[in-house]
């Protein structure tokens, strides 16, 4: 069975966690899978919007600390080196994604599992959805880039305070605090997350990943660093075919069709 199960339809990737047994936590094999998955995924130009999500009751609940351990025991130096081999390289890889990102966030989302979802561009929640951020409850700091992304979707005091007391926050929580976009019944999830993704896939793809650069560049750049980078992605969107193709439906009162460059 795969750990790791790829789906296209409508222009968009589906990667689903598939440990559902484990709540889909991370081993070595699907770290390593999903990596060499979202690297395909961003040089693949039929693919313009991406959805993660999670097989059975949980979205993600981060390490497999069962793996984990073990290895330890054993003296396998492997554990050490995850966060640099593998964590780090998919978190840039989400962030870094040239096309739009969508977490479906079903049940669970632990540790790297919920750091995964904050490095998406947009966060759909079911109503069982739940983050945790437990690190410290085994003895560990935090990784997967949530200390960069979380307290920039819900301010420097409430990152702290998850990570700190690592208590879970439900899915109405999440969405009165910022950390996702929109919760929907469970059973309307999956359904939801497509069609978002498929609408997106639509759209002006290029324009999408220069906005994701801009952004990224003004979090935490000067006034200076993002106007550049206004001026640098605005000229690169400006010589796209889809805003000459929005330009001229524009004028002749119709809707455009996106090619997606």
């Amino acid at each position: 069975m795969s750990e790791l199960l790829v789906d296209d339809a409508d222009g968009v990737r589906t990667f689903t966690f598939n440990r559902p047994e484990s709540f889909n936590a991370f081993t070595i094999a699907l770290k390593e899978s999903f990596l060499a998955a979202l690297k395909e995924a961003a040089a693949d130009e039929s693919v313009r919007a991406v959805v993660i999500t999670g097989a059975g009751r949980a979205f993600c609940a981060g390490q497999d600390l069962k793996e984990h351990i073990g290895l330890l025991q054993a003296g396998d130096p492997a554990p050490l080196h995850t966060v640099e081999k593998h964590y780090n390289p998919i978190v840039r890889e989400l962030i870094g994604m040239p096309k739009p990102v969508i977490a479906a966030v079903n049940g669970s989302a632990a540790g790297a599992g919920a750091s995964f979802a904050y490095a998406s561009d947009l966060r759909i929640a079911g109503t069982s959805a739940k983050f945790l951020m437990a690190f410290a409850n085994v003895g560990l700091t935090a990784d997967s880039g949530a200390s960069y992304t979380l307290p920039r979707l819900i301010g420097h005091g409430r990152a702290m305070e998850m990570m700190l007391l690592a208590q879970p926050v439900g899915a109405e929580e999440a969405l009165r605090v910022g950390m996702v976009n929109q919760v929907v019944p469970d059973e309307e999830l999956q359904e939801t997350a497509h069609l978002l993704a498929a609408k997106l896939a639509k759209g002006p793809t290029t324009a999408y990943a220069k906005i994701k650069e801009a952004l990224a560049a003004a979090a935490d750049g000067t006034l200076e660093d993002a106007l550049e980078a206004e001026r640098r992605t605005q000229a690169d969107c400006g010589a796209t075919e889809d805003h000459r193709e929005a330009v001229d439906a524009f004028v002749n009162k119709r809707a455009p069709k996106f090619i997606g460059r």
